[in-house]
């Protein structure tokens, strides 16, 4: 078994027996063992009570976060004309077509979120084995597919975050950096979680939300309590 550095250690030893905590004390806990060179990202983890094999359990949705991710967001549209022009002016990164679609099949990729119009998804759609794998598939149901693309653009460069459950039934995110005031951090932490908990789907049975965690890009993981983060 590799041996612990000293900081790993000593995170654990501060998060030792700190199980079921509230939201405002796993993010102190948290903040304070964030002590990597960089400005760790802090990230939460909820394990639901659904299969998302089945459609009628899919959990899937957006949120935008009160104070931001603090992150930089690269935006990609799939667009012609007009449209292309006004995400131009809106911010985007990068703009494009079947130009666009070639450069994701030949492995280019440098964007953190897709947006199309509706008349170009017949052209995103090749790119589904590429996108879907990343989270970054188009969406009408996150608003990504759109003619509002300013207003998509703006979303995803404001603080939004895109969320869908994984095989285990586990969604997670990043919902800010460990730079951020505890006070913003727990507001984030907080609309996150009243996102996931409003998407429960009609086919989820038994106990929606099992599990909420947050931990820092490097650090260990603290459990939240259901009741405390839901605010019941």
């Amino acid at each position: 078994m590799a041996k612990l550095g000293k900081r790993t250690k000593a995170a654990r030893e501060a998060f030792a027996g700190k199980d079921e905590v509230t939201v405002e004390e796993a993010v102190a806990l948290v903040k304070a063992n964030a002590t990597a060179k960089f400005d760790e990202t802090v990230e939460i983890a909820m394990n639901l009570g659904v299969d998302p094999r089945h459609a009628d359990q899919m959990v899937r949705g957006s949120v935008t976060l009160p104070n931001g991710t603090g992150k930089s967001v690269r935006v990609a549209v799939f667009a012609r004309g007009a449209k292309a022009d006004e995400a131009k002016e809106a911010g985007a990164d990068i703009v494009g077509a079947e130009d666009l679609m070639e450069t994701v099949q030949g492995g280019t990729i440098d964007f953190d979120r897709c947006i199309a119009t509706p008349d170009m998804m017949p052209i995103v759609g090749r790119l589904g084995k590429v996108l879907g794998p990343r989270n970054l598939m188009p969406n009408p149901k996150v608003g990504t597919v759109t003619m509002d693309v300013k207003e998509a653009i703006e979303a995803a460069k404001g603080g939004q975050v895109q969320f869908k459950a994984e095989k285990a039934g586990v969604v997670h995110a990043g919902v800010g950096k460990a730079s951020f005031d505890e006070a913003k951090l727990v507001e984030n932490v907080r609309a996150f979680v009243d996102a996931v908990s409003k998407a429960k789907p009609a086919g989820a049975k038994g106990t929606y939300m099992k599990k909420v965690a947050i931990s820092s890009t490097m650090g260990p993981g603290v459990s939240i309590d259901v009741a405390n983060a839901t605010g019941n």
